[in-house]
């Protein structure tokens, strides 16, 4: 998903929440959206076959189906951004809107578990005041943890875990995501991102479990984590709704420049052919759909142009009927619903009515319109009345959300369940994303077996990444890009190491002298970026910074034993550097817990991950990916040195 900057001027203030009752109030509230109506609005709607618990979905479905005005469709395939309902309060009853969701850092004035569930539930109890009732999906990026919240367990980026080769281990760390995000309010997450990354180039390579998309089928275990036992768990309040992204080809998108000269690999174009593309783009979705029943689909950005017809007439994937209807829902049987990514059918060709009539008969169910959504019922609206849209596709899409917020559970208990609120962020779930970390680090270098260290050693760390759990977590933590600095709770690399080893000297720049330091270990690697800002090109290079090199030449030449580790959301071009150095670990972006990466420095646990791409020699070298002809990487595929724990 992108979240475009606007200019201070058009960029509107973070309201304060709305709070319609106190803290007590909420947690005595009904449960039921029936009990928490007036009585003789219960009395009337009572008999509702749609509110009739007992009666299966598609019955239901039918039933509230036949009740609903066009109006009240079109409302249901709108989602707004929290802060467009914040500043028109009667926005979601009068228009009936079907979703809400959080920006990347669009969080409640008290980001706390309560803050947010008193939010989300006074936005519930305005859909709840809609003629029919129905209730609102809440919609939030929870890629690597509950990012948006603050004290929530941070899990390393998904190509970190693609590293662990461990399913296993992605399924328990959704399923912690899934509790710690619903005990706050949003039933749904834009997650797991099942792209192929065949470009490390691109800005969002740390998103994507790996190149092959047998390791990304095989890690789709996580929406299973976030769904439930079967993909189908929903109405169990420790599950949410999961979201497979971005369906397809994001991740396979050509490196290069646009006529305006900006760099377009993230929402570029995927030159491809269609067996190429089955194979390398679609796989995975044909698993998330299959074998996992996933809720929901995000549709990409990016546009795919087929070489059989000749390069230069991509479609965009918001289009793209043939994709979308012919191939995801008809032949893969997808039965979940389409959700657009953050106003992409305005990157469509002509007016927004053309926009949103060739959306929507391409097979777009709901539509992040985050701060238009009046705009989009009205059109889609006219749309249908001029007859340029079939009702019939409206009733199909707009089956397929009420079908998801049936599952959920949510016509019989629309508010939140604080009951596990107490165990985001605990001991447990942060013992998972340490185990986490431990398991996705990666030995690329162990010359004389520097690794593991004692423990008893005079260590002497350098290198700026060493103590920022900012630059550690990454992308989407807390805000949409990220920031460096103290912004979550947890450990440092630093503060592990401390912990492990009794004679440690830290200086980031190196300047400390390093004495009688035995070891050395240098933390070099990113700042936190997040989509095309972190596009290569785009203010951002493969290279290392200056300052991280400098650090390298710097400890390596004074110390007996030098350790280098790179904290980054992709390979780094190292291959100058490596030389000097004795080992080299890949540390990824490990997220809050950075003691686990002392866990294998120590050997309190083995080095076991592996490389989830392929390693370039220099930036010239990409793409470089597993299978290619003349497949010659710095370090390749699958590669990563192993110890005894």
């Amino acid at each position: 998903m992108r979240y475009p900057r606007p200019s201070a001027a058009a960029r509107p203030a973070p309201p304060r929440i709305r709070r319609s009752l106190t803290a007590l109030a909420l947690a005595a509230a009904l449960p039921s959206a029936v009990a928490a109506l007036p009585s003789g609005a219960r009395a009337a709607g009572a008999a509702a076959p749609y509110l009739d618990p007992r009666l299966p979905a598609a019955q239901r479905v039918r039933d509230l189906l036949g009740r609903m005005t066009l109006e009240e469709k079109a409302g249901q395939m709108a989602q707004a951004e929290r802060s467009a309902a914040d500043a028109d309060p009667d926005r979601i009853t009068s228009l009936g809107l079907g979703s809400l969701l959080s920006g990347g850092g669009s969080v409640p004035a008290a980001n706390t578990p309560s803050g947010w569930a008193d939010m989300v539930d006074g936005y519930q109890r305005r859909a709840l005041a809609t003629r029919l009732r129905i209730p609102l999906l809440y919609g939030v990026d929870s890629v690597h943890g509950h990012g948006n919240l603050a004290g929530a367990t941070v899990f390393p980026h998904n190509l970190a875990m693609g590293a662990t080769r461990d399913p296993a281990l992605v399924r328990e760390e959704q399923r912690i995501t899934a509790a710690e995000t619903r005990a706050t309010g949003p039933q749904w997450v834009f997650a797991a991102c099942v792209c192929v990354t065949r470009d490390v180039r691109w800005g969002r390579t740390y998103e994507s479990y790996g190149e092959d998309p047998a390791l990304v089928t095989a890690m789709e275990t996580g929406i299973e984590g976030f769904q439930g036992r079967g993909g189908h768990d929903l109405a169990d309040t420790r599950h949410v709704l999961a979201t497979a992204k971005h369906f397809a080809g994001d991740g396979d998108t050509v490196f290069g420049t646009s006529t305006t000269g900006t760099y377009t690999i993230d929402q570029g174009v995927t030159i491809t052919d269609r067996a190429r593309f089955e194979r390398i783009d679609l796989a995975p979705y044909v698993t998330a759909v299959r074998k996992y029943r996933v809720g929901s689909v995000m549709p990409s950005f990016s546009s795919v142009d087929w070489t059989e017809n000749g390069v230069g007439d991509p479609i965009r994937m918001s289009a793209h009927k043939e994709l979308l209807t012919g191939v995801l829902k008809k032949r893969i049987g997808f039965r979940g619903f389409l959700i657009s990514d953050w106003e992409a059918v305005h990157q469509l060709p002509g007016d927004y009515a053309t926009q949103v009539r060739t959306a929507v008969n391409a097979g777009m169910d709901m539509f992040m319109e985050p701060f238009s959504a009046p705009a989009f019922v009205a059109t889609l609206v006219a749309e249908v009345r001029a007859g340029r849209v079939a009702m019939s596709r409206v009733d199909d899409a707009v089956g397929r959300i009420l079908t998801a917020k049936v599952e959920l559970g949510l016509f019989e208990h629309p508010f939140t369940d604080r009951s596990r609120a107490g165990t985001i962020g605990s001991a447990a779930h942060r013992a998972v994303a340490r185990e986490a970390v431990a398991r996705s680090q990666v030995l690329l270098k162990n010359a004389g077996h520097a690794l593991p260290l004692r423990g008893t050693e005079h260590i002497y760390v350098a290198g700026a990444n060493a103590d920022d759990i900012g630059n550690q977590a990454g992308g989407w933590t807390l805000t949409w890009q990220g920031a460096s600095g103290p912004t979550i709770p947890g450990t440092t690399i630093l503060e592990g190491i401390r912990r492990r080893a009794p004679h440690v000297t830290y200086s980031a720049d190196a300047s400390a002298p390093a004495g009688d330091s035995d070891t050395g270990i240098v933390v070099i690697g990113e700042r936190p970026y997040a989509e095309g800002i972190g596009d290569v090109g785009n203010g951002h290079t493969l290279a290392l910074a200056d300052a991280d090199r400098a650090v390298i030449a710097k400890v390596c030449g004074a110390v007996p034993t030098c350790v280098v580790l790179d904290v980054a959301g992709r390979p780094q071009i190292v291959t100058g550097e490596l030389p000097r150095m004795d080992a080299f670990v890949m540390s990824w972006l490990p997220g809050s817990e950075g003691a686990g990466v002392a866990d294998v420095l120590f050997g309190d646990r083995p080095f076991t991950g592996r490389l989830p791409v392929s390693w370039p020699r220099s930036e010239a070298q990409e793409p470089i990916n597993i299978g290619d002809r003349h497949y010659d990487p710095l370090f390749p595929y699958g590669h990563g040195l192993t110890t005894r724990g």
